[in-house]
């Protein structure tokens, strides 16, 4: 059973920051969870807001809870408003249904963690999380219909 390495969260983190750089997006933080919701690995640019870190790993922690991508945690929000204010209040306010929170598998499709970004536009924070995980040799799920 493959789990993330440390290395391959380490170089999702790294690479997700330094797209957000190339790009010039806002001072992004990136949330790196293994497959059973832990942390492996947090990194924040600077000038960072203080709440940046809680978002990124709200977005990782929701779409791994869920079982669905920030896109597709979006779609439903929009559509069943109620069960994601119960998902908020059961969660703790750990689940923030928007794009920068993208599942992690491997190229088999195994479950291996997910991604949390927040700095930017959501869009951005998403692009840059793509980026990253592709970086790692790993594949991303936006929930994207396409």
């Amino acid at each position: 059973m493959p789990k993330l390495s440390l290395s391959q969260a380490d170089i999702i983190a790294d690479e997700t920051l330094k797209k957000g750089r190339e790009i010039k997006a806002k001072p992004l933080t990136v949330v790196v969870l293994d497959d059973g919701g832990h942390y492996k690995v947090v990194k924040r640019d600077d000038g960072c807001g203080l709440l940046r870190a809680d978002i990124a790993r709200a977005k990782a922690w929701g779409v791994l809870g869920m079982g669905q991508a920030g896109r597709e945690l979006a779609r439903r929000a929009q559509s069943l408003p109620v069960f994601f204010s119960g998902l908020a209040a059961i969660s703790g306010g750990k689940l923030v249904p928007l794009p920068g929170g993208v599942l992690i598998h491997t190229p088999d499709g195994e479950l291996v963690g997910s991604v949390g970004v927040s700095g930017d536009l959501s869009e951005i924070d998403e692009e840059c999380a793509v980026h990253g995980v592709k970086a790692a040799g790993l594949v991303p799920e936006t929930g994207d219909e396409a």
